[in-house]
């Protein structure tokens, strides 16, 4: 039946393929008569679950609106002078319209196919471009999660990296005014991993002993600046590493972390234009000296050349992400906060290196002005030398001053009971400074004596110099430079992006329309209780809701990604085995298919990760399984299995797996990267999961964002609850938790009303068609593609899940055509890439995802079964490998006119190889870019813009 645009509901706009005759169609391919018999065949029927999913009616957009509407009226605004860590800040009209709010930007998926990833690759060198200048380090990543977590990240950098024989195992210490939330999170992390973390103040020297490298923060988080040259100095004596968290808008002043001779600079770039979203996401930075590079966590852009020989963005040492390096890696990270690193990065080229000097000096001149009008009334200003951060002694009146300005629509930061701090910003005006100073019952001054930066402080060298940052002054300029860059990339706005195990599925609108609404996305993470009433009802809801969904006691929203949300389950595990008196279980067993995050954050969690073998059918080796289970009875920790698999099938043993290492003493986490093909069918915590990470920014809507924001949220069974994260601002299990896991007590919390909006509109009802729906179209695809291209893996009838494998390595080895070869000729079709050679090499793992209609999916299979014929023509021999449009794609427009075209095939089935392109097609903006010359010759600076110009 044909759904008519007056009665469609969200649900019918959400499923791409609704109409019943386009299900007749897929559902003739695949060779059933119904959705629910192949849902039935495909599933097994012992992990199904009993009862349809207990969610509220699915709503109409407009209803979900005015739902969020009514939450966002329960938060109060107010001017936010809390500080640490976090600013309010402008985010520029042009930027939040045309980039947070731009689908071009958010739907973009992580630029692992950099021929078609050009324009964020540009903004991302620009983040990274933005931060080695003003840090004063030539080489910076393309983004961390949050400024403890990076400041986490350093610190275990810093362990690897130092060699000096004394330091190496000496203890790390972290300066006594770093930010309260990064010294409970390195402290969560060292923990687990068994070393010393000392706190100190670090401006009166260094403690005794061993120190195998240090933190420093600057500005503290109380304000104080001080020259970091002389202990940055000795503890290079003493064979430490050096760390410098710092304020980017602080060092357009301050001399950087680089010019004092740090080794790693790490921070936040949230006040760089991106709200405060009551915590997160926030894109983090870090930058090292060199020699380092090759050990920092994240993602690195850097330049290589095209085939033409022409400058091409691409990501560098791609051999550093995890699913590559597993049980090996370093650390667990492998995502970033890309579309908000974007946004920092833009509002550095819309600023400019003198504007945000001004931003910064006004700032500077704020703080000082009430420095002086309080030191004026008689009373104590703690520290001399400052940037923007003023620390107030109030004896035992803290809670009455902090009241006071509450009552007058501001925050200020109750420290203790006699102590009060004042953090101004970009947003704060004499009339705010008047009632802060009356607050505290002085008077404002007009003019400012003393509290100006020490002149050794003082920064001499230039920043941003590069002609980006000096070039778009006006909004046209920028407008248009923003929109230059999105024309070179293929987002999800364009183009089905059929990436397997990553759901590139739809973001609505009406989804993301709440997230910039200033009573969400203004909040500061540390607001009153009483000011995020809506904030927390949203959060909570959302938090049973998914509750409900996955079949477990209890979700924690916290962690920031999914690697995290993996770190977190670990280690509430981890928690759980101590509680009990089983400080030996630390085994952790991985099978080898599992995403390779697994075994990077097993490690983390201070565990030892056992590999179990893959059988032939791609199911996890029950015979080695239980090996490895008896060899390790005693000491085994968990087992973390994906679910359905990494292969794309859904394993019929799963309970019986569960079941064996429960009886061995170990725990069960079910990674839930692939939960959206369970939702309403199975739940994990149901089917013998003791723990889940899910994937918002996968399952539940939130867009990847050109490789982040995610959330990645932990779900438990009752009796891991007490190991759940804990509050960065509380100490360990003060709050009845465990360790914190990020720097917010809800991570990434602005990005949360989408999912919560995704629920809401399709209901229990819509989210189970939706799953089975996504089943199908997987199921579609492998049955029409099959011949051309022979699907690895299947499970019961011969079906996948969510997703299917395509396996190439017969073709190659007969054509000497490689699975990347056809990933870069579907770029001349207008399609971003199935996923490359994860989780077997030589294949192509594809996801249709719900989301895409018969149309879309048509297109595909269509160009597939093209490329195959070409790879026929290659086994004919009509051209060699090498010749053929297959090697030597994509093809640009420049390729294509050029009056030299020699190539052995026609222009035509370069550029245009199937008959609608004519109308419609997407010439990439590079050709092929060679990897290894990249990876051989790092470049970590943007090259002039006239290289690109030509």
């Amino acid at each position: 039946m044909t759904v008519s645009s007056t009665s469609a509901t969200f649900v019918d706009r959400h499923i791409g393929a609704r109409r019943q005759a386009d299900i007749d169609i897929m559902l003739k391919a695949v060779g059933y008569d119904s959705v629910d018999s192949l849902v039935d065949t495909a599933v097994p029927n012992d992990i199904r679950q009993d009862v349809a999913l207990t969610l509220q009616n699915a709503l109409s957009e407009v209803e979900v609106l005015a739902e969020l509407r009514k939450l966002a009226s329960k938060n109060k605004t107010a001017v936010q002078m809390i500080g640490q860590g976090y600013y309010d800040t402008v985010t520029p009209a042009v930027i939040r319209r045309n980039i947070l709010e731009s689908p071009a930007w958010y739907t973009a998926y992580t630029p692992y196919q950099p021929e078609i990833s050009q324009g964020r690759l540009e903004a991302l060198l620009n983040f990274q471009t933005m931060v080695q200048d003003l840090v004063g380090l030539p080489i910076a990543n393309a983004s961390l999660l949050d400024e403890a977590t990076a400041v986490a990240e350093a610190v275990l950098m810093m362990r690897r990296a130092n060699k000096n024989k004394t330091a190496h195992d000496g203890k790390t210490v972290l300066d006594a005014d770093c930010l309260p939330q990064t010294i409970a999170i390195v402290k969560g992390r060292a923990e687990a991993l068994g070393f010393e973390v000392e706190i100190a103040d670090l401006s009166a020297g260094l403690p005794d002993g061993d120190i195998n490298g240090i933190v420093l923060q600057q500005p503290g988080v109380s304000g104080r600046v001080f020259d970091h040259s002389a202990v940055i100095a000795a503890a290079k004596e003493r064979g430490a590493l050096v760390t410098v968290a710092a304020d980017l808008l602080a060092l357009t002043l301050i001399t950087p972390p680089g010019e004092q001779g740090a080794d790693i600079a790490v921070g936040s770039t949230q006040r760089f234009g991106v709200p405060l979203f009551f915590g997160g996401p926030h894109a983090a930075y870090m930058a090292v000296q060199k020699g380092l590079e090759r050990s920092m966590p994240g993602r690195l852009v850097g330049v290589s050349k095209d085939d033409a020989g022409t400058p091409a963005y691409r990501l560098a040492l791609q051999t550093r992400e995890q699913h590559i390096r597993r049980e090996k890696a370093t650390s667990n990270i492998c995502t970033a906060q890309a579309l908000l690193a974007i946004v920092s990065s833009m509002y550095a080229v819309y600023h400019g290196p003198d504007g945000l000097k001004s931003i910064a000096e006004t700032a500077h001149k704020h703080a000082r002005t009430l420095a002086a009008s309080l030191t004026a009334a008689g009373l104590e200003v703690l520290h001399g030398s400052f940037f923007d951060t003023v620390t107030v002694r109030v004896p035992g009146k803290a809670a009455d001053v902090v009241a006071a300005a509450e009552a007058k629509g501001i925050n200020l930061r109750g420290i203790d009971a006699d102590t009060v701090g004042i953090s101004v910003d970009e947003t704060t005006t004499p009339a705010i400074l008047a009632d802060v100073a009356a607050v505290f019952g002085a008077t404002l001054l007009d003019s400012i004596e003393g509290f100006g930066l020490d002149s050794a402080v003082g920064r001499t060298s230039d920043y941003l110099q590069h002609p980006v940052f000096n070039t778009h002054r006006s909004e046209t300029q920028l407008l248009r430079y923003i929109r230059k860059l999105s024309d070179r990339d293929l987002a999800l706005d364009r183009t089905m992006i059929p990436l397997g195990s990553c759901t590139m599925k739809l973001n609505a609108t009406a989804e993301m329309e709440a997230i910039s609404w200033p009573e969400f996305a203004s909040i500061h993470p540390f607001a009153p209780d009483s000011q995020t009433v809506g904030w927390r009802e949203l959060i909570a809801d959302l938090e049973a809701q998914l509750t409900e969904i996955t079949g477990y006691d209890q979700v924690s929203i916290q962690p920031n990604a999914g690697s995290q949300g993996e770190l977190a389950g670990l280690l509430a595990i981890r928690g759980y085995h101590l509680s009990r008196g089983d400080e030996q279980r630390n085994v952790c067993l991985i099978p080898a298919s599992a995403h390779g995050t697994n075994a990077a954050s097993a490690v983390l969690a201070g565990m030892k990760v056992v590999v179990v073998a893959t059988a032939a059918d791609g199911t996890i080796d029950h015979a080695d399984l239980q090996a490895k289970i008896e060899a390790n009875r005693d000491v085994l920790s968990c087992i973390m299995i994906t679910y359905p698999s990494t292969h794309g099938v859904y394993d019929a043993d799963v309970r019986e797996i569960c079941d064996s290492v429960h009886e061995a003493g170990g725990q069960v986490y079910v990674d839930g990267a692939n939960l959206n093909a369970l939702v309403g069918l199975a739940q994990p915590g149901k089917f013998g999961g003791d723990v889940s990470h899910l994937n918002l920014h996968k399952t539940f809507c939130i867009p990847h964002g050109g490789g982040g924001p995610g959330v990645g949220p932990v779900a438990a069974k009752a009796h891991l609850a007490p190991f759940m994260p804990g509050d960065a601002n509380k100490a360990a299990h003060e709050d009845g938790h465990g360790v914190a896991i990020s720097a917010s007590r809800f991570g990434s919390a602005g990005v949360l009303p989408i999912s919560w909006a995704y629920v809401k509109l399709m209901g229990g009802e819509g989210l189970t068609e939706a799953t089975k729906s996504a089943l199908l179209a997987a199921n579609y695809v492998a049955s029409r593609l099959n011949e051309h291209f022979p699907v690895l893996y299947t499970g019961e009838g011969g079906l996948v899940a969510h997703e299917c494998i395509l396996d190439l390595r017969e073709l190659t080895h007969k054509t000497g055509v490689t699975a990347e070869d056809v990933a870069k000729r579907l770029i001349d079709f207008g399609f971003h890439a199935p996923t490359l050679a994860f989780p077997v090499a030589g294949t192509l793992m594809v996801e249709p995802t719900e989301s895409e209609d018969l149309g879309e999916i048509d297109r595909f299979i269509e160009a597939m079964i093209t490329i195959r014929k070409e790879i026929e023509q290659v086994a004919n021999g009509d051209f060699t490998v090498e010749e053929s449009p297959l090697r030597h794609a994509p093809h640009t427009a420049a390729a294509v006119v050029s009056s030299s075209w020699d190539r052995a095939y026609p222009r035509e089935q370069a550029a245009f190889p199937v008959h609608h392109l004519a109308q419609d097609k997407y010439f990439p903006p590079v050709g092929r870019i060679d990897g290894a010359a990249g990876d051989r010759n790092l470049v970590c600076s943007c090259p002039p813009l006239s290289e690109f110009e030509n």
